[in-house]
This record gives structure tokens, C-alpha cells and sequence, in this order.
């Protein structure tokens, strides 16, 4: 059968144009039901007679949830509990419009077969489709599709004989129930003879699955309550049409907040129009904005402009530590006022006020309850992990049994006369403290996709044994002859690189960087591409890592192992005595490593005068010209800066750290950096040469000369000079910063002014100006990601770019649109900035479990200053913690403590005691338990004293926008 339907419509150019749209429809789409005897050419998916214990249902039934439970009750319907579903087509397209993550969720549990998820193509059904009515909106229509496919379904299956087998014959018909929390639409299908319920009616009546009604979301009814109960603390947010409007006048700015991990009645507005975020102080200010999401801020007059309060507020702590009444207090009476301060005028900063909420992007969080003075209520408090989070008010009977563990919560609501925000209980992760436990939530804080890969991905995999066979070698230049090594960390198995290096007879040198050629395993369109596409990169953990792509290749045949032949994507460059290129050669190889060398081993080979090997004299070659390369950089201004790392032994049968170290630089950790550096920009090059709108590159913005303050000011205090008009004067400044009596302060000169830059990302080549190519830490034109395409999906397309370039593979029509070459840029540098945040997550977990039963008494320096703390780095351990100063307690006697903060020096005095950036502390490092949060490293003052101090000590992450790695 064939529905048509004709209309016309004006083009841009002003033509106008008949449209005709024909829309299929067939008698023959399958209901999917076991036992059907209507439907019998496919295999079944839904139980014929689903056995769920309902006291409003006790027949046996399906259930067909509408749009906005499926957009709002995700968590209810993820519940292992609930099966037998049907998600009609008109249900899958609308959660698709809007909103990409449910979608993405529902897709999953249709793809789960334990679920039994059925897609029923209602809109192509001859009997379920209903064209829309005169007058009638698009959500009715949908909902009047909803109910038409439930009456079918209901009919098919009376006429196809699905029922329950008594004892003495014909049993009970299966029904199809409606699941739909819109009264209307509810109540429509029951005149229509339906069965529907509320989602929280059906719930409710579930006799074997009592715990599942706290998993429902319900915000009308979180809203209602909050209206009810005490004043309203928070200005109402605007219309989004009167937030449009006020855009495009530039009365509003939209952007994202930003909230503070130090203190959170603070925050930022990301505005990408300004130079300089727009900085939100106190509760009504912030207006119910929840970290990173899009809103909509007013600029306050000048005179009403504030600063950050220099305050390390210990909100995780303080608040959970209140009992049941002062929340309850708090929550319905605390205004939340800013207290205005007379400040310095040169360190007042953009201020505005979020007058509404443009799109949230609230996410399950993970966290504790806060063990209330009782409970037996339902009502309960949840503390996230994440500090920028707000705590969260939920409904749960399971309360005593969540006592001590990490839960999930999603947020539902806030009302404007809480507090609080209101969100409903997901699932419960394990014991506070249990390691396992602790990685799985930081996985969950930093979105990394750790689930194991399905089997489709799976699916696509060589199949073993794999070899590179005759037809491979004639579409490849054989490299085989060549001494290529790998020179990588300790225990690496995803090996990705290999060098070589070898003088020709007219003197020159070729010189070799050996990619591995994941692009020839790895297709466009396959599964294993869209799961590698989704995870972005491989996330490394301080005892293990979550790969982007099956082990099968990023251990075994992708990676360029020792002695067996490889794919590879190879650079080759014949290069002048001193250094300078004389040309580029890029063609797809095939290699055999001869080694696969760690750091140590290849400095040993560098500097044992006795080896005189191949191997050995290719890799004394590269590191002299890597040393003449990495000086022409230095020399046009590109920064060396440094970062506190650390590295875990790790105990083979606990996987506990049993030693923690800084890491140690070597010659040839150097070597292989600058020529990935070469590789890189070369390939940038190439690509954008061929593809000037459309290649992958990689860009680090300059940053404006407010975020050099704190330097500047560092050195200024130390009577050092910092320059930085200029990457070049940034550079020859730390270069010449040095202390004879303080070897160490080179290095946290570097470290500081690491978190002075600005974040390093993807983009496609055609969204910007060739000017804003400009990568500022390398002091180069242009630079794209080349060299790691296991672990970096980024690297991958670059691949498939160069490959189309050279002539050895095709172009596919995704890699030519700009637009779409933007979008993945955006979601990688997601991605990649969450594995960053991850890995220093796992870090400070791994570091907590090390001291667990330690008490150190170490040297430390100052590296930051706050009105009330230290910010101190222990550079034997790479560890950074602060040192508290509580005013109110801190005194033998009660009294507050005397603290002086000097911002524009800057230095804290504390009772007449005077620290300054970088001044020597000695400080005891011990895990402190008190936090029903979790187990925290805390720092105690030794050095100098201070008489009567007990600070009540908290580390502290510096801002995570502040740290990044540049390349």
C-alpha cells in the first residue's frame, strides 16, 4: 500500500517547488511474539506468556512505554527486572529528535537480547500507521499513534492465540500494556479499553521488585514538593524565547558554567565572544546552574564586579558532617547572599548572575548518602564525589542498606525553593574504599566507556592465525630490510612507533617513523570503527588501561613487536648531517622490528661505548639529531615546561602500589618525542596541502596575558623577570630562572606555568582561519596527532586522510565534510580531556592506597596560595595536598587563628609566620579516614612551627581547565 502526500515550498533562492513524499506501508511487520500463530517467519523476540508478578496486571502482559517515559524513566527501564517491552518506531524516532543520550541508552537495551527489546515498525504497519489530523499537533498525533499500536497489538494477539495454558485448556490472553505518565493520554487509552498506568503505578504494584520505585524519576511531583516547603531562595529563570531574544540584542551571553572545585557558591561562565570568563559568586547568582551546564548570563555593572575568594571551603566535608535538622535549615531558610568585600580594583573580574537554563547536561553521579540523625524516613541527602556537583535530595527506601557504600543518582529537578536539587536513586556500586569500587567510579565520573566490547565489534576482527600474505606485499613498499626499533615505557604492549636511522652513500641519512597501519584493520562503517569512534582513546589507569580497540590489535597485530612483521605507515625523510630535511617520503610498509627497547635499555645502548650493533648506531644517530631538532624548536620559541608525574610499582597478586616514584627523563625519551614531533607536523602538512578544508589537525591557543598573573607575579617575588608577550619571551625567561640556593624552583617555575595554558584541541582545517592553525606550546604553524592510532582514534583519521593523499586508499564522503569532521573533533577532545582527568584520578586513588597505614614526614615546596591554605608539592612522590588553615579551630586556645593574605605578592602570614610561593615546608603525608566521603591524603605542617597549630589539612586538585598536556 502506498500513502502520498504532496505539498510545495520556497527554496533559498526564492523558487518554489512541488514536493512529493511517498510513504510505504505493508501488511506483513511482524509483531515479534512468541507462539504468535499470525506471525511465524521470523524468530521470536517476546515472551509469548511473560510471567511478572503485578497486583494491577495479573494477567500476563507486554508493556509499551511512550516517548517521555522512555526520555525520563531510562533508569527504570534499564532495570534487569524489567523485560518484554515493545518500543514502537513513532516512541524510537522522537527519543531520537530529542535527545541523543537516551537514545544511545535505548539502542543499547534493544541490543541486549536478555532484555527482550522489540522495535515495532508501527509507522510502516497498513492497520497502526494514522496520518496526522486537521488542526491536530505533532505530540497528539504521536500519541494517538502510541495508542493505535497498543489496540492493534491487543487485537493480533487475541486473534493469534498468544495466551497461558491453564490446567484445562485456554489460559489467560497476553495483554499489551501502556505505560505513559501524561493523564490525557492515559486516560484516552482507557476509554479506548486499554490497559495504562503511571510509571509509578505499574511499579508500585510489581510484588517481586520492591526496590525498583526508587529508581523512578519524577519531577513534576519533586517540583510540587518543592513548592510546597519553605520561601523561594532563587530568582525564576527566563523563557527560552525571551533568552533568544536577548542573545541576539546582547543583553544575554550563553555559554557554560563552570563550577569551582574549591568553593561552591563560585563558578565561571565559559563566553566563547569574551577574552575572559565571566566569574558568578553566591548562591542566587548562581542560580541552580549545575557544572557544565549551557546557560544564560547577565553581565552585573562594573561596580557590582567581584573576584574569586581566595577561600578553600570544605563544603564535602562541612556539610555532611551537619545532621538532619541543620539540613533541613539550611535547605528551607539560607538565602545564599553574597557578602560583598572591599578588593583590590586591578582584581575584579567580569561578573554576571545566570538568569536561565539554555540545556542542562546532567549525568548519574556518583556518591554517598549522608548518614542522617534517622533513618527510617525516605527522604535522604546525597553528596557526589565530584565537589562541583551540588548535593542532591532523593526518595529511597534502601537507605540503611546504602549506608557506607557508592551509590548512583541521577538529578530530576530543582526547585526554586531548595536548596537542593532533587534526583532519584540508579543503582548501588559497592563499598567506600574497596579499590574495585573506587576505579569503577572514577570510570563513571570521567564518562570513560569500560564495558566490554560486544560482539559485533568482535565480529570484526582478523580471524587467527593472521598473516601478511602476497597480494599484501605487492600493494606495500617492503621495509623488511631495514634495522627498525621501538623505544617505549617499561611493560608497554600497544607499541605504536618505531624509528630508523642509516647513512646512504652520498652522506646523507634516512631517517624512518614506523606508524602502525591501524587503518587497514580498521574500516569505515564496520562496528569496531563506531565503538572506536565512541571511546576516542585509550585510557591509561595507574594499574591497568582501557583500550579503544579489542587487545587482539592493540597488543598483538597492530603492535610493532620485536622480530615480527607489521603493518606500517611509514615517514621517511632524507635528512642533511644537520638536521635539515631535504625531502618526504610518506608510503604504507610493511616492517620487522628488530627490538622492542624501554627507555633505560636504549640510553644503555646509547652510552655503552662496546655496542657497535645496527640497532645501537641507528639509535646514536637519531638522538644526535634529535638533540639538533629540539634546538631549532627552543630556538623559535617553543615552551618546555614540566608537570609532576609519578609511577607505581605495582604488587603482581594484590595490584596494590607497593612503591611510588617520580618519573625519571632520559636522553631518549627526548629522541623519541621530537621525532613523533616531526612526524606529526610533516603529516599535518601533507594532509592540509590536499585536503585545505577538511584535514584533522590539532591546534593549542595562545593564552591571554590574565592567565600569567600568578607567574608573573611568582617571579616577581623571587626578584626574577617573566616575559610573556611572546611563546619565544615565555621561553628565554624560564630558561634563564634559576635560584643558586634552590635547585628545584626551575622546575616549579615550569610546572606553574604548564597551568597557565590553555587547553590543546582537535578542529577541522575549514571551521578556522589558517592563522588559528597556530600551535603555541611548539611554536609551530600547523600540527595534527600522526603517531599513536592505536590509542588515539584521532591519529586513525589522519591515517585515512594521508592514505586518500598518497594514492593508497579511497576517499569516503564523511572525511570531506567539515562539519562533521568538526563534530568528532568536539567529542574527542572530550574524550581526551576525561582520560586525562581519569589517569590523575587513578593516581590520586593509587597514591591514598600507598600511604594507607604510612606516616611520612617528606620536604615540600609552596607552590600555590590561598587565604586559608598551601598548596604544597612533595616532589619525591609528585604528590600535591593542601595544608589547611582553619580560622575558628585551629588554636590551642579556640581562638581564631591570624591569617594574613597578600594577593599581589603573594604570601599568607600565619600568626606573624610569613609563606611565600616556593618557600621550603617539611610536611607529614598520612591518609586520614574521618570523610564519610572517602579516604583522603592529608598534609600536616611540620616546618617551621607554628605554636598551636592543628589545621585541619585537605588536599585539594588544582583546576583541571588549568592542567593539560600540550601536545
Amino acid at each position: 500500500m502506498l500513502a502520498s502526500k504532496t505539498f510545495v515550498k520556497k527554496t533559498k533562492k526564492g523558487a518554489v517547488v512541488k514536493v512529493v513524499r511517498e510513504h510505504y506501508l505493508r501488511d506483513d511487520v511482524w509483531c515479534g511474539v512468541a507462539r504468535c500463530r499470525l506471525c511465524k517467519q521470523q524468530a521470536p523476540v517476546l515472551d509469548a506468556c511473560p510471567t511478572v508478578a503485578s497486583e494491577l496486571c495479573s494477567y500476563p502482559h507486554l508493556l509499551v512505554p511512550d516517548t517521555n517515559v522512555v526520555l525520563h524513566q531510562t533508569d527504570f527501564l534499564e532495570d534487569a527486572s524489567v523485560t518484554n517491552v515493545i518500543i514502537v518506531q513513532t516512541v524510537l524516532q522522537e527519543v531520537k529528535h530529542q535527545n541523543v543520550s537516551a537514545h544511545k541508552r535505548l539502542r543499547g537495551m534493544i541490543a541486549d537480547s536478555s532484555k527482550k527489546f522489540f522495535v515495532f515498525s508501527n509507522e510502516h504497519h497498513r492497520e497502526t500507521f494514522v496520518e496526522i489530523r486537521a488542526g491536530e499537533s505533532a505530540n497528539d498525533r504521536n500519541d494517538r499513534a502510541i495508542r493505535t499500536a497498543v489496540q492493534w497489538y491487543n487485537r493480533h494477539l487475541q486473534e493469534g492465540g498468544v495466551d497461558r495454558e491453564g490446567k484445562e485448556g485456554r489460559g489467560e490472553r497476553t495483554k499489551v500494556v501502556l505505560i505513559t505518565n501524561d493523564s490525557e493520554n492515559r486516560q484516552k487509552a482507557r476509554d479506548l479499553g486499554l490497559p495504562a498506568f503511571t510509571a509509578l503505578e505499574y511499579v508500585q504494584s510489581l510484588v517481586n521488585s520492591p526496590g525498583l520505585v526508587d529508581r523512578l524519576a519524577n519531577p513534576g511531583e519533586a517540583a510540587e514538593n518543592g513548592r510546597k516547603k519553605g520561601k523561594i531562595l532563587f530568582p525564576e529563570h527566563l523563557p527560552l524565547s525571551v533568552i533568544q531574544t536577548g542573545i541576539k540584542s546582547g543583553k544575554y551571553l550563553q555559554g557554560t558554567f563552570q563550577g569551582s572545585r574549591q568553593n561552591y557558591l563560585e563558578g565561571h561562565v565559559n563566553v566563547s565572544s569574551m577574552e575572559k570568563w565571566v566569574f558568578v559568586q553566591g548562591l542566587q547568582n548562581l542560580n541552580r546552574a549545575v557544572h557544565e551546564d549551557t546557560v544564560a548570563v547577565e553581565m552585573l555593572p562594573e561596580s557590582e564586579w567581584s573576584c574569586p575568594s581566595g577561600l578553600v571551603m570544605k563544603d564535602a566535608e562541612d556539610q555532611v558532617e551537619k545532621g538532619e535538622k541543620e539540613v533541613e535549615d539550611e535547605e528551607g531558610g539560607s538565602e545564599g547572599k553574597t557578602t560583598h568585600k572591599t578588593v583590590d580594583p586591578s582584581l575584579l573580574q567580569p561578573t554576571g548572575k545566570v538568569v536561565g537554563i539554555i540545556r542542562r547536561n546532567w549525568r548519574p553521579y556518583c556518591g554517598t548518602l549522608l548518614p542522617l540523625t534517622s533513618m527510617k524516613g525516605i527522604r535522604h541527602t546525597f553528596v557526589p564525589t565530584e565537589r562541583r556537583i551540588p548535593r542532591v535530595r532523593l526518595e529511597t527506601r534502601q537507605a540503611p542498606s546504602l549506608l557506607g557504600k557508592r551509590i548512583v543518582v541521577s538529578i530530576d529537578t530543582w526547585p526554586r525553593a531548595s536548596r537542593f536539587p532533587c534526583g532519584h536513586f540508579v543503582r548501588e556500586l559497592g563499598e567506600i574504599g574497596d579499590k574495585a569500587t573506587e576505579n569503577e567510579v572514577l570510570l563513571l565520573e570521567h564518562e570513560v566507556p569500560h564495558q566490554s566490547f560486544s560482539q559485533d565489534v568482535m565480529a570484526d576482527l582478523p580471524r587467527l592465525p593472521w598473516s601478511i600474505t602476497d597480494d599484501d606485499l605487492k600493494q606495500r613498499r617492503d621495509l623488511r630490510h631495514l634495522d627498525v626499533c621501538s623505544v617505549d615505557p617499561p611493560g608497554c604492549t600497544d607499541i605504536d612507533d618505531a624509528l630508523h636511522c642509516r647513512e646512504k652513500e652520498d652522506g646523507t641519512l634516512e631517517v624512518g617513523v614506523h606508524i602502525a597501519d591501524v587503518s587497514h584493520f580498521i574500516r569505515p562503517g564496520m562496528a569496531l570503527d563506531r565503538e572506536a569512534s565512541d571511546r576516542g582513546t585509550t585510557v591509561y589507569l595507574a594499574d591497568t588501561r582501557i583500550d579503544m580497540v579489542p587487545e587482539l590489535l592493540s597488543s598483538n597485530l597492530c603492535s610493532l613487536r620485536g622480530g615480527e612483521e607489521r603493518f606500517a605507515f611509514s615517514v621517511l625523510w632524507e635528512m642533511a648531517p644537520d638536521a635539515s630535511i631535504l625531502s618526504t617520503q610518506f608510503t604504507k610498509s610493511v616492517i620487522r622490528s628488530r627490538a622492542a627497547l624501554t627507555y633505560a635499555e636504549a640510553q644503555m645502548r646509547i652510552d655503552d661505548p662496546t655496542r657497535s650493533d645496527l640497532v645501537t648506531v641507528s639509535l646514536r644517530q637519531l638522538n644526535r639529531l634529535a638533540k639538533i631538532l629540539k634546538q631549532g624548536r627552543v630556538g623559535k620559541g617553543a615552551l618546555t615546561l614540566a608537570s609532576p608525574e609519578v609511577r607505581f610499582e605495582v604488587d603482581s597478586e594484590t595490584h596494590d602500589p607497593v612503591d611510588l616514584q617520580t618519573k625519571e627523563l632520559r636522553e631518549t625519551n627526548s629522541l623519541v618525542e621530537e621525532f613523533m614531533l616531526l612526524a606529526n607536523i610533516s603529516v599535518a602538512q601533507h594532509i592540509h596541502q590536499h585536503f585545505p578544508h577538511c584535514a584533522l589537525l590539532r591546534r593549542h591557543p595562545e593564552p591571554p596575558l590574565s592567565n600569567y598573573d600568578i607567574l608573573v607575579k611568582a617571579g616577581k617575588a623571587r626578584d626574577i623577570p617573566i616575559h610573556v608577550e611572546s611563546a619565544k619571551a615565555l621561553a628565554n625567561s624560564l630558561e634563564e630562572a634559576n635560584l643558586p640556593d634552590h635547585p628545584y624552583f626551575n622546575t616549579m617555575l615550569r610546572i606553574m606555568a604548564t597551568r597557565c595554558m590553555m587547553q590543546a584541541v582537535y578542529f577541522c582545517s575549514g571551521t578556522l582561519p589558517p592563522e588559528e592553525y597556530h600551535h603555541y606550546g611548539l611554536a609551530m604553524p600547523i600540527y595534527t596527532h600522526f603517531t599513536s592510532p592505536i590509542r588515539r582514534y584521532s591519529d586513525l583519521i589522519v591515517h585515512r586522510l594521508l592514505a586518500v593523499a598518497v594514492k593508497a586508499d579511497q576517499t569516503y564522503p564523511d572525511l570531506l565534510e567539515k562539519h562533521k569532521t568538526q563534530k568528532l573533533s568536539n567529542h574527542l577532545n572530550h574524550r581526551h580531556k576525561m582520560a586525562q582527568y581519569a589517569a590523575r584520578a587513578s593516581i590520586r586513588l593509587h597514591t591514598e592506597i600507598f600511604f594507607r597505614e604510612k606516616s611520612l614526614v617528606e620536604e615540600g615546596f609552596v607552590l600555590f596560595v590561598h587565604r586559608n591554605a598551601l598548596q604544597v608539592l612533595i616532589p619525591k612522590y609528585g604528590v600535591e595536598g593542601m595544608v589547611f588553615f582553619d580560622g575558628e579551630s585551629a588554636s590551642e586556645t579556640g581562638s581564631k587563628l591570624s591569617l594574613t593574605h597578600d594577593n599581589e605578592k603573594p604570601t599568607l602570614a600565619v600568626e606573624g609566620v610569613v609563606f611565600r610561593l616556593f618557600d621550603r615546608v617539611t610536611v607529614r603525608l598520612e591518609v586520614e579516614r574521618s570523610s564519610i566521603q572517602q579516604s583522603k591524603l592529608k598534609l600536616y605542617l611540620v616546618s617551621p612551627v607554628i605554636p598551636g597549630l592543628h589545621p585541619e589539612e585537605e588536599e585539594i586538585e588544582p583546576p583541571p581547565s588549568k592542567q593539560l598536556k600540550l601536545m
